[in-house]
C-alpha cells in the first residue's frame, strides 16, 4: 500500500460519509431534546397554573378560620346580651306587682 490517490479519496469520502451520519443523528437529537423540553415547559406551565388556584383556595380557607372565631366571639356577646335581657324580662314582669304593692 503506498501513496494511492484512490485510497486516500475512498478514505476522503468514507470520513465525509461517517460525519454526515454524525451530523443527521446529532440533530435529530437535538430536535427530539428541544420537543422534550418543549413538553417540560407546558406541563410547568399547567404545574404553575394548578399551584396558584391551590393557593387562591388556601387563603379562602384561612379566611374562613377567621370568620369562624370572629362568629365565635359574636356569639358569646350575643349569649352574654341574651342573658342580661332575660333578666331584664324578669325584672318587668315582677314590676306591676311591686308597683301595686307599694300602691
Amino acid at each position: 500500500m503506498g501513496n494511492d490517490p484512490m485510497d486516500v479519496i475512498t478514505v476522503w469520502w468514507i470520513t465525509l460519509g461517517a460525519a454526515a451520519i454524525v451530523i443527521v443523528v446529532v440533530a435529530l437529537l437535538l430536535i427530539w431534546i428541544a420537543a422534550a423540553a418543549n413538553r417540560i415547559d407546558r406541563h410547568a406551565l399547567a404545574v404553575w397554573e394548578a399551584g396558584k388556584g391551590i393557593a387562591a383556595n388556601t387563603v379562602q380557607i384561612w379566611q374562613l378560620q377567621k370568620t369562624n372565631a370572629t362568629a365565635t366571639e359574636i356569639l358569646q356577646t350575643a349569649q352574654g346580651i341574651a342573658a342580661v335581657a332575660g333578666s331584664i324580662d324578669q325584672r318587668l314582669e315582677r314590676l306591676p306587682a311591686a308597683l301595686q304593692g307599694k300602691g
